[in-house]
Parts: C-alpha cells; structure tokens; sequence
C-alpha cells in the first residue's frame, strides 16, 4: 500500500462505527467513511471536541453540524497551499490520500531533463494534482466539468504562489474534450486522471465509471506523447481493485508505449490504532 504519510497539517485521530475523526490543520471534523467498518472503542478526546460533524442520512446524502468552525480556512503540504470549506456530500475540498501520488509524479517531473513538461489533469476538481505539477514546474492543462470546482482550483494555485504559472484552466466535459485535443494533434507527457464513480458534464452529459472507463483510457491514451513520462489513474470505487487498473492501464498504455505499470491501494495512517484506512487505488505507468 502507498501511504500518504507526509502530512503535518492533516490526520487521521481515529475511526470507528462508520466516521473518521480527522484533523484539518487546527479544525477537528468527523465524517462517514464506507471502509469504515469496525466499532472501537471512542477513548480519544477529540471525539467529544467536534467543530464540524457531517450526519448521513439513511434515505441518503447528509447534512453538516458546525461547532465554531469557520466557513473557509487552509493547510499546507510542504509547499502548497489548499483552502478548505465543508460542502454537500461530505467533502472539504481536498483528499489529502492523494499527497503520496502528488509526492511519485512530482519527483519525475524535477528529475526530468525535458526542456518543457507538458501535463494533463482530467476530472481535476479543486486542483491538487495541478498545484502539484505545477510547483514541480511542469505547464498544465486542468480540466473539470464544474465551474465551481475550477474557480476553487485557481484560488489554490493562488494561495500556492502560482497565479503566474503556466496553467490552462478549462471548464470541460472531459471525453469531449480529449476527443478535441487528438483532432488538434496536441499531446502531453503526463496524463493524470480521478473519474467519479458517476457524473454529470456540463451540458448533462452522463459518466459512469464502469460503462466508460477503459474506453476512456484507450481513447486518452492518444494524448500521450511518445517520450511521454507518466501516467496516473486514481479510482473510489470499491469494486475496482487495483488489479483491475494494472489489466486496463497494461492493455492500453503499455501496450502503445511500453514501460511498465504497478497499481496498489492508497490509504491514509491512523493515530489512535496505528494501523491504516484503506482510500482506493491507484495505478502508476512509466516509461
């Protein structure tokens, strides 16, 4: 498993009977998690110093109860800057698993001797993986079907001191826009992508992950360039195991550009138990 264990802004306190108990820089909220599964003992402080607590409801969604918490704040992760605010569906804005993929990508990109990097981040929502890539000092191309997601992605790149990097921000359905950019001949040599399990583009358009996935990745695999350098595939969905991504990534990726592709979960280490909460999975392709 690859762990995302870098954090200083960012924990998991603890987790039991379907929520974890997490820290957000100063902020401790409490928010259900399926992987959650176990019921333990609750004997950690925190659990009774809430100051956010997203209920779900049994009919489905949820809604927020906020203890003194302020409508925005922010955390760092080494260099980046992230601002937080709790919306529906129980999100903050950022999944902070994703800082060991943000770690593996932006090491390639400084050890490059290309002159120019050229990455594209597709369902890029707040922009993590593009602040990343960008920091690194690669040129990106964010793409995200919500304008809201992109206009909160810029306030990041923003408060990360990259208001002058070379980001192109686009509010796009993503297979659509692929679809463009193999007409236009452009490609790129670093292709990031975090699929929702289902989704709406926004002219209504319908993502679901299991009907569209491989087709899509065969399809963006034309995007790549031939001296390409990464490829990253990131997936919630529970049914999808890491197996799964290394046989789509290995038959379309590989398969035209040779290299070699490793999947495993990625999770999250837990401070009361020590052990690790389960995030999904991702798959990782070098040349």
């Amino acid at each position: 498993m690859w762990l995302a264990d870098d954090w200083k802004d960012y924990e998991i306190i603890d987790c039991s009977d379907g929520e974890k108990l997490e820290r957000w820089g100063k902020y401790i909220l409490l928010r259900p998690d399926p992987q959650v599964l176990w019921n333990t003992p609750k004997d950690n402080p925190y659990w009774k110093k809430l100051n956010g607590h997203y209920h779900r409801s049994k009919s489905g969604g949820g809604e927020w109860e906020f203890m003194n918490l302020p409508k925005q704040w922010s955390i760092k992760y080494k260099e980046l800057t992230f601002n937080l605010k709790p919306f529906s569906f129980k999100h903050t804005g950022l999944f902070p698993e994703q800082a060991v993929n943000w770690d593996w990508f932006s090491d390639i990109i400084r050890k490059s001797d290309k002159e120019e990097i050229k990455v594209l981040n597709l369902f890029a929502y707040t922009g993590g993986a593009t602040i990343a890539a960008a920091k690194a000092g690669a040129k990106v191309t964010h793409v995200d079907a919500s304008k809201g997601m992109v206009t909160w992605a810029k306030e990041n790149a923003v408060s990360s001191g990259l208001e002058a990097a070379p980001i192109r921000w686009l509010v796009d359905d993503c297979v659509k826009f692929v679809e463009r950019e193999i007409r236009r001949g452009n490609k790129y040599d670093g292709i990031i992508m975090d699929p929702p399990s289902y989704g709406r583009g926004p002219k209504g358009e319908i993502w679901k992950l299991e009907d569209k996935i491989y087709s899509f990745i065969e399809l963006t695999t034309k995007l790549l360039a031939d001296d390409a350098l990464f490829f990253l595939i990131n997936s919630y969905t529970t049914g999808l195991a890491p197996s799964v991504l290394t046989y789509m990534v290995s038959n379309t990726v590989m398969k035209g550009h040779g290299g070699s592709v490793v999947s495993d979960e990625i999770g999250l280490p837990v401070r009361e138990s020590g052990l690790v909460l389960p995030c999904g999975a991702s798959c990782r392709w070098t040349s």
